[in-house]
């Protein structure tokens, strides 16, 4: 739902009901994730898309009858139509799991917190049930970046409550959207629910540190790609505002001071473009021992070998270097900054989604994991 969150959030404060189709699950090759969603309001304006056309004027239809009934939610599945091009269904082979639920906007204040905060700008998590019993199906929890919660109806205290609460605080914390199942184990939760947790998080951030060309590339291709980019150099001469207009901020300090003192989390991408040791070493020494996601360095074979026998000599474990990205990015034949810019995002996005980085022509099995 987050991808409408902004129409949510205007039909909320109109208390205008709607109808909300989200994907709850997908199996195979489909264009768009789970937790997508469309939703179409009692005028018939719709808003949102859940599989890129395929399936949209089924979904549309079913929105319109639930919103009619203002019934219980319900379940409908779509795949691959063999038979008929046009029949409906995911030309791209995928299955896609989709609940549509009736919305009252004063009787979901979960919902109408958490999108006030994703609005704003602030980190929120929506958990929304999907599966488990009857009464318990679309109700909604959402949780603050202070770990607040917000609950009404079946998810109201409770042992049910606290531990959809708890799953939402984890992945809220995580940056992640998916589903999740509690209770049926004996934890004050009888039967097992599925939970889909929507999350909006903070950007994930991208630490350049070495103000050249390549930098600058580089900082609009992770800006592009939804990064908070950061740009570190030493030297002030070169790390200014105006050479890199799309990054969030420049900062003039010794790289390895600067990411001692800078928060990084599990989806920080660290890209070290100085190709000088007195700069590279102390930092990717530093780099390399955090719980950072993505850790690069530019330079040539004969640079990254003498960059690896120094690390050495300082005292990095093995297992820690084998963690270093260098040359950094995909070999593309990239030669301009824009180019290498776009090796090293490609490389940043294979890593974080276990991609093979090989033309899709040259593997088997699904598109998308």
């Amino acid at each position: 739902m987050l991808n409408i969150a902004d129409t949510l959030h205007r039909w909320c404060r109109e208390a205008r009901p709607f109808a909300l189709a989200t994907v709850v699950d997908v199996t195979g090759s489909a264009p768009l994730p789970v937790g997508t969603s469309v939703a179409v309001d009692e005028d018939g304006n719709a808003v949102g898309s859940i599989s890129g056309g395929c399936v949209e004027g089924a979904v549309y239809e079913l929105c319109r009858q639930v919103l009619s009934d203002q019934g219980a939610p319900q379940r409908a599945w779509f795949g691959y139509s063999d038979d008929d091009a046009f029949a409906v269904g995911l030309t791209c082979g995928g299955e896609l799991d989709v609940l549509v639920q009736h919305l009252a906007p004063e009787a979901q204040p979960p919902l109408t917190a958490a999108l006030a905060d994703i609005v704003a700008g602030r980190p929120a998590a929506v958990a929304q049930v999907v599966a488990g019993p009857g009464e318990l199906i679309g109700s909604t929890l959402s949780v603050r970046a202070d770990g607040g919660v917000t609950s009404g109806g079946a998810l109201d205290g409770g042992p049910t409550g606290k531990l959809v609460a708890e799953e939402a605080r984890a992945l809220l914390r995580a940056g992640r959207t998916t589903r999740v199942t509690v209770g049926g184990n004996g934890d004050g939760c009888p039967e097992p629910l599925t939970v889909l947790v929507h999350v909006h998080a903070s950007r994930p951030r991208m630490l350049i540190f070495g103000a050249v060309d390549f930098a600058a590339a580089l900082s609009q291709a992770g800006r592009f790609l939804g990064y908070r980019v950061t740009v570190c150099d030493a030297r002030p001469v070169f790390a200014s505002t105006a050479r890199f207009p799309h990054a969030d901020e420049v900062v003039v300090d010794w790289p390895h001071r600067y990411l001692s003192q800078t928060a990084v989390d599990s989806r920080t991408a660290v890209c070290v473009l100085t190709h000088d040791a007195k700069f590279d070493i102390p930092l990717l020494r530093l780099a390399l021992d955090l719980p950072v996601a993505y850790v690069g360095a530019m330079g040539s074979r004969r640079t990254h070998d003498e960059r690896l026998r120094l690390l050495r000599e300082q005292g990095v474990p093995k297992d820690r270097l084998a963690r270093l990205r260098s040359p950094i990015g995909l070999d593309l034949g990239a030669r301009t900054p824009e180019e290498t810019a776009v090796s090293i995002t490609a490389e940043i996005i294979a890593h974080a989604n276990q991609g093979t980085g090989r033309p899709l022509i040259r593997i088997t099995g699904p598109i998308h994991r």
